[in-house]
């Protein structure tokens, strides 16, 4: 089949590998028909390569159509239309049994000291081949694939993979008020969802911020108060502004949706460079011991949320020595949530809101729909913020 592997940072082809088989009698194979390119696989393009090894197949975000069942998969059928949700999970013990779906024992990825197996994401997360590919195989597929309608569009429940339990979760996460505050730091796919999502569930003012025009542009379009970051000067001139808009006090939450690679971290942007230059063993020593994300987005968040108020991280961060404000977040006594999306646990509360009405605005919320054989050109165009592409679907 063909497949995107990852060969090195910025450097990811498309290949033929060998077609995946069932293994265990939980496993099931699907023929994707549509899958995601996720702002978290620009992390392992760029960032996190050291934990990568060459030829691994990316990807986590697959709709398709089940081609083939092990023994102990009775609740799917070949010819079903699923989506599968980017963690691997049981189901059945302690963690998912709390809701808990990342941090399921029989998938947790012991030797790396990590949670849930992922989809395409690194030996961290098991080296699961992925499902930027022409078929996929699906461990725990008894838990895991959600079946969906036959006939609407793949779009219309694509994003049950991930953009849409990840911005759920980030807006239950922040838990705002009755009549309060949100602000969404990054709209990307995961901050635009949750401003959608936030505003679907009545939170009352939504103000999204970013320095991208079109990503500015598709949030005002849905209702969203938005902030271009490059018409403040500095972080003081901005919490201001948003102060301004929220009684003086700052919002009751603020998602940061952003992660990593955030702008404005001139120092650590550096040293995950120099990490970038190093053997890849030697870079994942470094990480694993003195790793630094770069914390402008967070800083940020911190400094705008009220006293008393929550944050509520859905960017995917990876540093091990992290310097973060310990005295002003005890001191403005702020609830910090965070953490992978637990597809599972939210998915039965997103599908009745993907009808024809589509309240959400999936099925027109890909920007760029492009065949796999198209990947790297994708890769690169989504990372550099070229051409509006604000979600990438890519079509084996």
């Amino acid at each position: 089949m063909r497949a995107v592997t990852w060969h090195g940072k910025r450097d990811v082809r498309v290949e033929t590998v060998p077609d995946p088989r069932i293994e265990k009698p939980t496993d099931a194979v699907v023929r994707i028909t549509s899958t995601g390119l996720c702002g978290s696989d620009l992390h392992l393009y760029e960032v996190f390569g050291p934990f990568m090894t060459p030829g691994d197949i990316l990807g986590h975000e697959p709709l398709g159509i089940v081609e083939e069942t092990g023994a102990d998969v009775p609740g799917l059928k070949p010819g079903d239309r699923v989506v599968v949700p980017f963690q691997i999970a049981c189901g059945h013990c302690w963690m998912c049994g709390r809701g808990l779906p990342t941090q399921c024992e029989t998938t947790q990825v012991t030797r790396e000291g990590t949670g849930a197996a992922l989809f395409g994401y690194s030996r961290l997360y098991g080296s699961v081949p992925g499902a930027q590919a022409e078929f996929l195989r699906v461990p725990q597929a008894h838990y895991g694939p959600v079946k969906v309608p036959e006939g609407p569009p793949d779009d219309r429940y694509l994003y049950l993979s991930d953009v849409l339990p990840t911005a759920w979760q980030a807006v239950r996460y922040a838990d705002v008020p009755p009549g309060g505050s949100l602000a969404v730091l990054g709209l990307g796919p995961i901050g635009e969802m949750s401003c959608r999502v936030a505003l679907h569930l009545g939170v009352e003012q939504v103000i999204g911020i970013d320095l991208v025009p079109e990503r500015l542009g598709r949030a005002r379009a849905r209702g969203v108060e938005v902030l271009d970051l490059t018409t403040y000067d500095g972080q003081d001139a901005l919490v201001t502004a948003v102060r301004d808009r929220t009684d003086g006090r700052g919002p009751d939450a603020v998602i940061d949706a952003v992660g990593t690679e955030a702008h404005g971290s001139p120092v650590a942007h550096a040293q995950q460079q120099v990490a970038g230059l190093l053997p890849r063993s030697w870079a994942a020593r470094l990480y694993e011991v003195a790793g630094t994300d770069r914390l402008a987005a967070l800083n940020l968040a911190i400094a705008l949320v009220r006293r008393g108020g929550t944050l509520s991280l859905s960017g995917v961060y990876g540093g091990t020595a992290d310097p973060l404000p310990m005295r002003t977040l005890f001191d403005k006594q702020i609830q910090l949530r965070m953490g992978q999306a637990n597809v599972r646990r939210w998915t039965d509360e997103i599908l009745p809101l993907l009808t024809d009405d589509d309240p959400l605005g999936v099925d027109t919320f890909a920007t760029h729909h492009l065949p796999l054989a198209d990947a790297p050109h994708a890769y690169r165009m989504f990372q550099r913020k070229e051409d509006g592409a604000c979600k990438v679907v890519l079509h084996p």
